[in-house]
């Protein structure tokens, strides 16, 4: 914990210091935001691996579908959708809230703030890490679709609507909000809070990243826990959560747009839908 900072079961802190929530809340709050989002996500994803091995068809020749139709009349569709990307945001919101209290600001703590040139980093930040992630992401599933390990996905059940596009690309970006406000943004923060060691914070919030991610199969798990490992060093490092989320919203337009724009030849070569 830095040592500006202060429970609020501490002495009232002076002028300029962090003030936190007392150890028990702070835990507390871990656990509800967790299971409220990506922890139930997580223990989900974990008996839907289990469902998959005791399954007659290999695992191999499973598949599962991101980004689903939800009804079959297009606008009411179009509605859920956006519905759907909407409420999948909540635990942001709380987690803001939540980073906010004692009159602390969420922008501060993640980094949100700063000139335009700390921006412009970002941005060459962002490159760095969707092309580090993303690269060697593209070869690890094709490599565990060889070995008949990792399920078949298909990026998008959606209809072939003039919205369609749209709504993938903001689903890629809830995704990306999600799950870098949540796990880095919020868990991260507060297991610092806690006074765990940065790697160790690092560390626990990439198993709950690929934890959520199990239902694809154990290998793309274990990229996701890489993934975590990485984002969560850069986020120590520099202390800034944007570029974070912009490249995780980047692998995942490129991931959700991609199969509609790649010629089909190379969809069937890397397994994907």
């Amino acid at each position: 914990m830095d040592a500006a900072a202060r429970t609020a079961s501490e002495p009232a802190a002076a002028s300029g210091e962090l003030v936190l929530p007392s150890r028990p809340r702070m835990r507390a709050e871990i656990w509800i935001l967790l299971g409220l989002s990506l922890g139930k996500a997580a223990v989900f994803a974990t008996v839907r691996l289990i469902e998959r091995y005791l399954q007659d068809t290999p695992i191999g020749g499973q598949s599962t579908t991101l980004n689903s139709s939800a009804s079959s009349i297009d606008w009411i569709d179009f509605i859920l959708q956006l519905l759907t990307i909407a409420f999948a945001l909540v635990p942001v919101a709380l987690a803001l809230y939540l980073l906010s209290q004692f009159g602390a600001s969420w922008r501060v703590r993640l980094g949100l703030v700063g000139p335009a040139g700390a921006w412009r980093k970002d941005v060459g930040w962002t490159f760095i890490l969707a092309a580090s992630i993303g690269i060697p992401g593209l070869a690890l599933y094709a490599i565990s679709r060889a070995l008949g390990q990792t399920v078949r996905i298909d990026t998008s059940g959606l209809p072939d609507m003039w919205w369609s596009a749209t709504v993938l690309l903001l689903s890629a970006a809830a995704a990306g909000v999600l799950e870098e406000f949540v796990i880095v943004g919020f868990v991260l923060t507060r297991l610092r809070d806690l006074g765990r060691s940065p790697w160790t914070a690092i560390v626990i919030a990439a198993l709950i990243r690929g934890a959520y991610h199990l239902y694809q199969g154990w290998p793309m798990a274990l990229g996701n826990v890489v993934m975590g490992l990485v984002f969560g060093y850069v986020y120590v490092r520099r202390g800034r959560l944007a570029p974070l989320v912009l490249a995780h919203w980047t692998l995942d337009a490129v991931a959700f747009i991609g199969p509609e724009v790649v010629p089909a030849e190379w969809l069937d070569a890397l397994g994907v839908a």
